[in-house]
């Protein structure tokens, strides 16, 4: 009997021959040298970020019973460097800063409120501060001041000059004693409270 078989279709005895594979290649294997590098070069970058970000904003704690009842002994804040690089303190600012008169070598730096800027005119009158001849209304002082801490006294602030003053103020050591803060004793804006957990806030 005829049969017919198609012409691709290879008999049960045929063989067909697949290409031979091309030698195996090793596979490239990342140099110690280049490792290193990487590694090298991804450590600096950390440290230079952690350095940039330790001038620029610095953490301080506060001491003391200054600023009491907006700060109180042993909360940690941080502090901006930068705000002051690019702008000038301004009144009402929470600022840290180098004291003009240190009762001791390397006294710790002081916070305190900004009262005055540079032009204005402080007056302390019968206890009650006076800012450029208008009582100032001070809403995050801890009680009135006696007349003890606070005798009649009158500043007028030269250019780069600050008058600061703690929000506690019969138990603040500030500029009714050491005189007006210069420019160049500033170490930036209280910007951010984040220690202890509950008290974490951002500082207006």
């Amino acid at each position: 009997m005829d049969s017919v078989r198609p012409l691709n279709t290879p008999q049960s005895h045929d063989t067909i021959d697949a290409p031979a594979a091309p030698p195996a290649r090793p596979r490239p294997i990342l140099g110690r040298f280049r490792f290193l590098k990487e590694l090298a070069g991804t450590l600096i970058f950390g440290v230079a970020v952690f350095v940039f970000f330790q001038l620029a904003i610095p953490q301080s704690m506060v001491q003391g019973h200054s600023m009491e009842p907006t700060f109180v002994d042993g909360q940690r804040l941080f502090i901006s460097r930068v705000h002051y690089m690019v702008g000038t303190p301004d009144r009402g600012d929470v600022m840290v800063f180098n004291s003009p008169q240190p009762r001791e070598p390397n006294e710790a730096p002081l916070i305190k409120r900004v009262i005055g800027i540079p032009g204005d005119v402080v007056e302390i009158i019968e206890t009650q501060v006076y800012l450029n001849g208008e009582l100032l209304d001070e809403p995050y002082i801890n009680e009135p001041c006696t007349r003890f801490k606070c005798q009649d006294d009158r500043w007028e602030l030269g250019e780069n000059e600050y008058f600061m003053m703690g929000d506690n103020r019969n138990h603040s050591n500030d500029s009714r004693s050491f005189g007006v803060v210069t420019s160049d004793l500033i170490i930036g804006e209280a910007v951010l409270r984040f220690w202890p957990p509950q008290d974490f806030d951002l500082i207006q």
